[in-house]
C-alpha cells in the first residue's frame, strides 16, 4: 500500500477511536452529520448568516423534524450555538463555537498535509 494511502487510512481509524462525545464521532454519525457540518463551517468561513430554518431546509434527504434533532443535539454537545437576530428576535443564526472551529481546522490541516 502506498504511504499516503496508508495515512490516510491511520488518519481515519485514529479519528474513529476518539471518544463518542467528539465531534469527530457526532458529524460522521451520517451524510447528513457530515452535510450539517459543511454547511454551517462555509456559511461561517464566508461570514454568511444562516439560520435554523435554512440549515433545516438545505440539508438533503432530511426531513426537519430529523434536521431539528440534529441541530438541537449538535449545539448541546457544544459544536454549535444558536444566536438570535438583532431585526428579528424570531430568526435564530447557527454558529460554530470556538473549540469546534479548532476541531475543524485542525481537522483540515490534517486532511492537507495527507494529500496525495
Amino acid at each position: 500500500m502506498a504511504k499516503t494511502t496508508k495515512d490516510l487510512l491511520e488518519f481515519w481509524e485514529d479519528q474513529m477511536k476518539l471518544p463518542h462525545i467528539s465531534s469527530n464521532y457526532f458529524f460522521r454519525k451520517s451524510p447528513s452529520h457530515y452535510h450539517m457540518m459543511l454547511l454551517v463551517m462555509h456559511a461561517f468561513k464566508y461570514k454568511e448568516h444562516l439560520t435554523v430554518e435554512e440549515l433545516k431546509t438545505r440539508l438533503f434527504k432530511t426531513s426537519r423534524p430529523k434536521s431539528a434533532l440534529m441541530i438541537n443535539e449538535a449545539c448541546e454537545k457544544g459544536f454549535f450555538f444558536l444566536e438570535k437576530a438583532s431585526e428579528d428576535q424570531r430568526k435564530k443564526f447557527i454558529k460554530p463555537s470556538k473549540s469546534f472551529i479548532d476541531e475543524f481546522n485542525q481537522y483540515l490541516l490534517t486532511l492537507k498535509n495527507l494529500s496525495f
